[in-house]
């Protein structure tokens, strides 16, 4: 577990504890490196096993893998929609210790299930291309082992997992630390090199792989792709101008550019749709438009009203098209804004960036890996693929920084300027629309919302389970489970959670038993009270001048330590008796006093008597229920957090124990 989470894990909730995690790793990285990463993006990189002395060489083979790369993922990627940047592969150049590689960064903005959908393609390649071996982060470092945080080994930490973990032929690994002094030749006790880490990949393959708890973390995570995109969709009914509609059938992932320019827009931006230009309301026509979830929903819950010189008016919020008809006016602002932001007479043509032999090259790719599904050249879906293909390799092939690369508002303008259509036609289509998606899920109640996160914790049980379990709900479970948090191992890092025994298989290792029972019972601790260990000591050391002077200093060990022992108690003894008479004191519940049944003798009666007259001026010294002090107090406080986090729910929840809802405070 990270260091910070560690430290965090009793007062914090989860999320807050892995996002300053990732402030801390940003923090180190900045400054131990020397460069400030991008806010909300993944970074990958992909390394060949052995490297070669020609560096022409070298980036000729590296580039032919970024061709056959993106042409195998092809099918999955060229559909896909992005929330910022699609996945994207270029060659870079030995940088110091760092060879050269391939490289990709993807700002996913949002939509975390970008960032996740790339994590996967970084297996499914490694796994695809076995000489590969790669690696992902983010500007919170490690995500892969955040992700993985509860089933970390304990050597592994911030400050000593940096280019330990890489994804090679398909599964994720770890490079280990040095157990024992024969493996320091062979493994880094510090932070590993990337040099060093490819060689150790090279020579030891398949010996890194993570453990089946770490790996079953973040396979979790990424499994169910790459049919699992389907379920991140939502189609939606629009009332948009037919030029959008017209752009969005040729090159559907606009959409996502269209609603980031409307979900940032500022004042200035808003003044380009005072007056339509590229995309008068005139034209507007019922279309169906697709969205990632998070795109519409960054769509739909955001309040606008237009301009009225737009002409862009809205019916009764009653009309039964009035989402269609607002859905389509804020994305129409965001097209035109797009269209505003640059010069119609500057875009480049498409044509001159394909005439070029590495699209040639692509497109064979693309057709033997079935790219176009048996569709005949020249056909209305084989050139839709086409075009589809056309633009995914201008966004991810082609170098971004070049000049040759559009920006979105200039690709719009070049498709309306290629692409006539027929407005009667457009609206023809839309009489047979299917129907659109159901958006309740953007609503989630707090019953939802509960279960969602029990689910991702894997505290998740039915109802009737969860009924049962309230009303047979028993409290010495609170105080077993605070024991043994008491019980583990404290430091300055934090404390370590103790693991339900439900949770993990029983396993005995007799030497940290043996350990554990002298720390508990203590080896020379008067408790013990064994003769045999004593007499078989004493025979063993019987003919020995050397172990007479042992057993003596044994015994003066003995000694003071049973003074100190008998010194502290005393201590302890005195503090108890002045911390009963102040509030602190009796504001502890004590235990009940046992009365033996049965009348005292009459000639003892007074002197009963005598004692109770003095034990009333005494401070009560009967021993405090530890157990009912801790039940209550932890009551109290979970109380007052009103259902809320805080730190009894924190604690109580990391250890496994929920405690039922209090039904006491509610309403009638």
């Amino acid at each position: 577990m990270y260091v910070l989470e560690k430290v965090l894990c009793v007062c914090l909730t989860n999320f807050e504890i892995l996002l300053l995690t990732g402030h801390f790793l940003r923090y180190r990285m900045e400054k131990e490196f020397g460069f400030a990463s991008v806010e909300d993006a993944v970074q990958y990189q992909l390394f060949l096993a052995q490297e070669l002395e020609d560096p022409e060489l070298y980036q000729e083979i590296l580039q032919q893998y970024i061709e056959r790369i993106l042409a195998h993922f092809a099918p999955m990627l060229v559909s896909y929609i992005w929330q910022y940047q699609p996945f994207n592969l270029k060659y870079k150049p030995a940088k110091g210790d760092i060879p050269a590689h391939i490289a990709g960064l993807t700002k996913f903005g949002d939509n975390i299930e970008d960032e996740w959908f790339i994590v996967y393609l970084i297996k499914e390649i490694t796994k695809e291309f076995p000489e590969l071996i790669a690696r992902v982060d983010d500007n919170d470092g490690e995500f892969l082992l955040i992700e993985a945080a509860d089933f970390l080994p304990k050597w592994l930490d911030p400050e000593n997992s940096t280019n330990r973990v890489f994804f090679h032929c398909g599964e994720l690994c770890i490079i280990p630390l040095p157990k024992i002094p024969g493996e320091e030749t062979l493994l880094p006790a510090n932070n590993p090199t990337i040099p060093q880490a490819l060689k150790l990949f090279s020579v030891h393959s398949g010996h890194f792989v993570a453990s089946k708890s770490v790996r079953g973390a973040v396979y979790k995570r990424i499994s169910g792709y790459p049919e699992k995109i389907q379920t991140f969709l939502h189609q939606a009914h629009c009332y948009l101008p037919a030029g959008i509609a017209v752009v969005l059938k040729q090159r559907p992932s606009l959409v996502s550019a269209a609603v980031q320019a409307f979900y940032l827009r500022d004042p200035l931006d808003l003044k380009a749709c005072r007056i339509f230009k590229t995309f008068p309301p005139e034209t507007r026509i019922m279309t169906s438009v697709t969205f990632t979830k998070c795109l519409y929903a960054q769509l739909a819950q955001q309040i606008f009203v237009p301009d009225k010189r737009s002409g862009y008016s809205l019916p009764s919020r009653s009309h039964p098209q009035y989402k269609a008809h607002e859905l389509g006016m804020k994305l129409a602002h965001g097209f035109e804004i797009l269209c505003a932001k640059c010069n119609p007479s500057h875009h480049d043509s498409k044509k001159p960036v394909l005439n070029v032999p590495l699209w040639d090259n692509f497109l064979n790719s693309l057709r033997k890996n079935n790219y176009f599904k048996g569709e005949l050249e020249g056909s209305a879906q084989y050139l839709d693929r086409l075009h589809m293909a056309e633009n995914y390799f201008q966004q991810t092939v082609i170098n971004p920084q070049s000049s040759v690369a559009e920006s979105p508002g200039e690709e719009i303008l070049a498709i309306l300027k290629e692409t006539s259509f027929n407005l009667e036609d457009l609206r023809k289509e839309a009489e047979t629309l299917p129907p659109e998606d159901d958006d309740s899920w953007l609503e989630i109640s707090p019953d939802t919302l509960n279960e969602i996160l029990q689910e991702a914790s894997g505290t998740n049980k039915p109802t009737s389970a969860l009924n049962e379990e309230e009303q047979n709900y028993d409290l010495a479970e609170v105080t077993e489970s605070m024991k043994a948090f008491i019980s583990k191992v404290s430091t300055y890092e934090g404390a370590e959670i103790p693991w339900s025994s439900a949770e993990s298989r029983v396993t005995f290792d007799v030497d940290s038993f043996s350990n554990a029972l002298d720390k508990i019972l203590g080896a020379t601790s008067e408790e013990l009270d064994s003769d045999d260990l004593e007499e078989e000591e004493e025979f063993e050391f019987l003919d020995s001048d050397e172990g007479t002077d042992l057993k003596a200093d044994r015994k003066g060990e003995r000694k003071s330590q049973n003074a100190a022992a008998g010194s502290l108690r005393s201590y302890m003894d005195e503090m108890d008796h002045e911390l009963a008479s102040t509030h602190i004191g009796k504001s502890f519940t004590h235990q009940q006093k046992v009365v033996q049944s049965g009348k005292l003798p009459s000639s003892q009666d007074s002197s009963s008597d005598l004692e109770d007259e003095c034990s009333a001026e005494e401070p009560d010294l009967t021993p405090v229920d530890i157990d009912l002090n801790l039940v209550t107090n932890l009551l109290e406080s979970y109380n007052a957090q009103a259902g809320l986090a805080g730190p009894a729910s924190n604690i109580l929840q990391s250890m496994g124990v929920h405690l039922p809802e209090n039904i006491d405070n509610k309403p009638h």
